[in-house]
């Protein structure tokens, strides 16, 4: 995994979609699509073979979380497994802190 030094820290601004009730980033060419309640900045801090990781800020509970992207997670069995693989540990772990987020062809870890 690369560190945030490497991607270049900085804060990426966003575009409100969904009538403001969502925000797109563009992070190193992958478009991140979050709930308006993660405020800006939204920043790179990590990239790895399965995908990138940002910080944003919770404006209802002002923690800082970290969202991980796993773009075309489906596309071929391997990375499927990979992704399945992640996803069943983290849902084994049962903590409160890790929230999975399906979306048509990603997946978004909080």
């Amino acid at each position: 995994m690369e560190s945030a030094a490497a991607l270049g820290e900085g804060h990426i601004k966003g575009i409100l979609t969904h009538s403001g009730r969502y925000v797109r980033y563009n992070v190193h060419g992958n478009l991140f699509e979050v709930t308006a309640k993660y405020v800006p900045p939204i920043r790179p801090i990590g990239r790895g073979a399965n995908g990138i990781v940002c910080a944003a800020v919770n404006s209802q509970t002002h923690e800082e979380v970290a969202i991980k992207k796993i773009g075309n997670a489906f596309d071929n069995s391997i990375d499927a497994k990979r992704t399945l693989r992640e996803i069943k540990l983290l849902q084994h772990l049962n903590h409160d802190n890790v929230s999975l987020v399906p979306t048509w062809h990603d997946f978004f870890i909080f």
